[in-house]
């Protein structure tokens, strides 16, 4: 019970989801007060995890819940991304006509599943987190019901995800089986008891996890769920998930299963290799933004996987960092996709930014900005993620992965220079409909801004990060 006050976060989301659930039911058209409910939750969860730092390690509930420094570092990276998501997209979702009450309430409860996730010691504890986020996941997926993308897009997460919980469920049942515990820390123990059946539990893991991040071959729901989804969802997948997917990778691979890491080191180069160049030949293509930054996505996670792949706190380091930018750079690029609209119609294909330097030069700049990041170009913080995640794999002379990564590289940048390109030298098409909405003004600022002035103090973020130490 003493203990209690590092799960206050998780517990006050609790709470107040059940509250914000009582308000919809009895108080009519409530649902602008339950959404702005809903940020102030976040910011206050946020201020209680920040309150209660921790820099020692912390085992609760029989050792299956941890807080150390990784848990309270990616759930605040967590909480704030879902703060960024909901301010930046609050005015598409009442244009969209999908402010109903259970739509922030099911972020809310997404986002629990996540911290649960996050902190989870245990198989058991683990993948109650993982179907709590994903049960709210396949709901929002389909949440826009005037639209039968949105609901083709919900039933094919839906049935993809199944599949892929079903395999991660049975490979956590083959490592209980073998190792006689589902407690990370007992199973590191007993790992050695049978090495074929716990291989073969981490492939099984492994693969459901993969589908998570969306990394190849386990990356075909991507594309059509982020093209079908309502956009403020697609910002929300391509965000949010992502960071809990990640930590729950790096927990499994560094802490159970580290001593089988000759096993699982070529699964993860395997997956590395394939997501950076599948991600960045398939987005040539692409003539939808949101189909476009699926793909761009696939690709992204390939690189923070490279960087988990070699087996050193330096290696968890880097993708940590990669991830974090990754997130300021995808929040910026959705928020000039909100801004992107004429007479409440939002415009999502690659021939809509034809000319828009002429009409919109602010949004155009941020674009361009954003852009040359996630085509890692210098000075901007996307060109330092890169080099961190190289130089974390080149300490470990692992040259043919970082030769691989370079290439990737430079694939992607010629769709992101093609879309700069359509920016600023096509025929410039119908203006669009000025922007008033003030909280998304401010989340494509702060992000751009992040962006470009991170190569002018980039030990701010390292330094928070270096503090993360699993092996």
């Amino acid at each position: 019970m003493n203990n209690l006050n590092f799960i206050y976060p998780e517990i006050f989301i609790s709470l107040s989801i059940l509250f914000l659930l009582i308000i919809g039911v009895f108080k009519k058209k409530s649902s602008d007060l339950v959404f702005t409910l809903s940020v102030v939750i976040l910011l206050i969860a946020l201020g209680i995890l920040i309150k209660f730092p921790s820099d020692k390690e912390f085992f609760l509930f029989s050792d299956s819940y941890k807080i150390d420094q990784l848990s309270t570092f990616m759930k605040i990276v967590t909480l704030i991304s879902g703060i960024f998501v909901l301010i930046s997209s609050y005015k598409y979702i009442k244009l969209a006509k999908i402010i109903d009450i259970e739509y922030p309430v099911l972020i809310l409860a997404s986002i629990l599943g996540m911290l649960v996730m996050i902190s989870s010691y245990d198989l058991i504890v683990f993948y109650v987190g993982l179907e709590l986020q994903t049960l709210s996941l396949y709901v929002l997926a389909a949440f826009d019901k005037n639209q039968r993308n949105s609901s083709e897009a919900g039933l094919k997460y839906f049935v993809l995800s199944a599949l892929s919980s079903g395999l991660l469920l049975y490979g956590c049942s083959l490592i209980y089986g073998f190792t006689g515990s589902t407690n990370f820390a007992l199973i590191s123990e007993n790992i050695f008891s049978s090495d074929y059946g716990n291989i073969f539990g981490i492939v099984f893991i492994l693969v459901g996890l993969s589908f998570k991040i969306s990394v190849v071959p386990f990356h075909m729901w991507a594309p059509d769920v982020y093209e079908g989804s309502p956009t403020s969802v697609t910002l929300f997948f391509a965000v949010v998930p992502k960071v809990a997917a990640l930590t729950v990778f790096i927990r499994f691979l560094y802490v159970p299963f580290f001593s089988l890491i000759e096993q699982w080191q070529s699964i993860i180069i395997f997956l590395s290799l394939a997501s950076m160049i599948f991600g960045a030949i398939s987005a040539i293509g692409q003539k939808n933004l949101k189909r476009l930054i699926a793909f761009s996505s696939i690709g992204h996670m390939g690189y923070a996987l490279a960087a988990l792949s070699v087996g050193t706190n330096s290696g968890i380091q880097s993708s940590i960092i990669y991830l974090c930018i990754y997130l300021v750079m995808n929040i910026g690029f959705f928020c000039c996709l909100f801004m992107l609209k004429r007479e409440n119609i939002f415009f999502y294909n690659l021939e809509d930014l034809a000319g828009l330097s002429k009409n919109h030069p602010v949004i155009s700049l941020c674009l361009l900005i954003i852009l040359f990041s996630l085509a890692g170009i210098p000075p901007t913080a996307g060109f330092f993620a890169k080099f961190y995640i190289f130089i974390s794999v080149i300490e470990e002379s692992m040259y043919f992965l970082a030769i691989i990564g370079l290439l990737s590289t430079v694939i992607s940048a010629f769709y992101y220079l093609k879309i700069i390109k359509i920016i600023y030298f096509d025929r410039p098409k119908e203006q669009y409909d000025k922007e008033n909405d003030l909280g998304l003004k401010i989340s494509l600022a702060l992000s751009t801004l992040l962006i470009l002035l991170y190569f002018i103090y980039p030990d701010s973020l390292i330094n928070l990060v270096s503090k993360i130490s699993i092996i």
